[in-house]
């Protein structure tokens, strides 16, 4: 089945000239002309958003972060195009959880190959996931004992996390950084480390990647987010604290 993505812009003709080509090379194309009517549609079916950043009411940045809060729409990649082209715009997006960025005006043959390359990743993402959860029950590995430190604690075998008896919703990415630090504390350990201590071989990871995805665990774990420490030029890690 073709790539099905929707493009999200305040400009008619963007949205026209990006559904056209983009057609061609044989996706599935919707348009939204605002944010607003991007969320009135049913989100889970696309494979790709391309977003504009400034847009009336709800910008493509607040638009982004909703989709990175959703279990529907956390992991779907997202492109933002945009007229902001200042290095500062660059990295929120990024740190915000896109997976690019394209400046206007853009040439459509490096937007269509930025589209396949997105998608390209994703897909090896997915079929990661898929193994995963293909193991059947006999091979997975027995219960675990729960990870505690102070008040916060995470579950291996049913994968969730509490603080203070209370859930804190966590994504996969963030739930498995965080147990290899609860598992490995007091150490500092690089990008490249954490990379292949998380993620599977096959899949192609940033550091730009671990970055955003540490940030947006911190602010999950309140307080405890103060544990995870950074030493910039060299990594992460999980430090106790009286």
């Amino acid at each position: 089945m073709n790539a099905r993505i929707l493009v999200i812009d305040d400009e008619e003709s963007i949205c026209e000239i990006l559904r056209y080509n983009l057609l061609k090379e044989g996706y599935e194309v919707d348009v939204a002309y605002s944010a607003e009517e991007a969320l009135e549609k049913d989100l889970r079916p696309y494979d790709l958003f391309i977003v504009d950043i400034m847009m009336e009411r709800l910008s493509g940045f607040d638009f982004a972060k909703q989709l990175r809060n959703s279990d529907n729409t956390e992991i779907v990649p997202i492109i933002f195009c945009s007229a902001l082209n200042g290095e500062d715009d660059t990295v929120m997006g990024l740190n915000i959880g896109a997976d690019d960025y394209i400046t206007k005006p853009f040439k459509m043959s490096e937007m269509i190959a930025r589209v396949n390359a997105v998608l390209r990743r994703a897909a090896v993402a997915r079929k990661a996931v898929q193994a995963a959860n293909a193991v059947s029950v006999s091979d997975q590995d027995p219960m675990e004992s729960r990870i505690e430190y102070q008040t916060l604690c995470i579950d291996p075998n049913d994968k969730t996390c509490y603080i203070d008896g209370s859930l804190v919703p966590l994504t996969k990415t963030e739930f498995e950084i965080l147990s290899f630090f609860l598992t490995h504390r007091n150490r500092i350990y690089s990008r490249e480390e954490i990379i292949r201590r998380v993620w599977d071989d096959d899949v192609v990871v940033t550091t730009r990647t671990i970055d955003t995805n540490i940030t947006r665990l911190r602010k999950k774990i309140g307080a405890y987010g103060n544990n995870i420490e950074t030493r910039l030029g060299f990594g992460y890690g999980f430090k106790e604290k009286d």
